[in-house]
């Protein structure tokens, strides 16, 4: 899988292009172009595509002009990636109110974070470790911290909690997104794959070699119908991130004492 890296653009013109402070405007008798127009063309070249098949010049190619156009509003595709980012990031809903407190914040952000990796799974292909510094991207972590905010929480373990969150949605999404397109890649569904697999089945999980695993193996693919859910892995996960998160706030709150008298 390709790997990009956010942030390697010239931070000030990347900071430019986030923030739209210095966007140029079409010269009379050029294309109507724009930076909004450019970052649209390459959004959609890398879901159909991914990062492997975004270019300056593929996105030239989309909006119909020539590569050394888009130059005149993007200087390069470090900062194009960085622009894209921040737009993504942009789509996820954010109500003010969430009926069920805290958890049901939560839950809301890591669906909103789970549907955006399906719908751009290119976003996977980026290594996000220097944040992209655009409005999107801040309003975006605002946004997320106030759904634990006034909790019992430190500031820092404010921080740490929705890492922990939008961690396990990426991780979760990866497999998601390598299951969906693994039969597009190998030119076999999951169904295919297990039938062409099953006659070695009873070889392999050996009761009497490997007694849990056949037990626990069988009784989870009959259940899910597969090797491995991304859905349900997603669902159970996330119960269980929150469980975790819900006792660090319990052992924050005093517990009533028993009277004795």
């Amino acid at each position: 899988m390709t790997v990009e890296y956010s942030g390697k653009g010239d931070p000030a013109r990347s900071l430019a292009l986030l923030w739209r402070t210095s966007e140029r405007v079409s010269r009379k008798g050029k294309p109507d172009l724009s930076v909004d127009r450019i970052v649209r063309a390459a959004i959609e070249v890398a879901d159909a595509d991914g990062l492997q098949g975004l270019s300056m010049r593929r996105v030239a190619e989309k909006l119909g002009v020539g590569t050394m156009s888009l130059y005149t509003y993007v200087p390069g595709k470090p900062e194009l990636l960085d622009v894209m980012l921040d737009t993504v990031y942009g789509e996820t809903a954010r109500p003010e109110e969430a009926p069920g407190g805290w958890r049901a914040r939560l839950e809301l952000i890591a669906r909103e974070n789970w549907a955006l990796y399906l719908r751009h799974p290119w976003l996977l292909q980026v290594a996000a470790s220097r944040p992209v510094l655009g409005p999107n991207v801040t309003a975006k972590y605002d946004y997320e911290l106030r759904a634990v905010d006034g909790i019992g929480l430190t500031d820092v373990e404010m921080d740490s909690v929705i890492t922990l969150i939008t961690g396990f949605v990426h991780g979760t999404a990866r497999g998601a997104v390598e299951a969906a397109q693994a039969e597009s890649q190998t030119g076999m569904s999951d169904e295919q794959w297990w039938a062409a697999h099953a006659p070695f089945f009873s070889r392999i999980a050996d009761p009497s070699r490997f007694p849990t695993a056949a037990r626990v193996g069988q009784a989870a693919g009959e259940t899910l119908g597969a090797a491995y859910s991304a859905d349900h892995a997603f669902e159970f996960g996330l119960q269980r991130v929150l469980d975790g998160i819900q006792a660090l706030i319990d052992n924050r709150t005093p517990q009533p004492t028993e009277d004795h008298s």
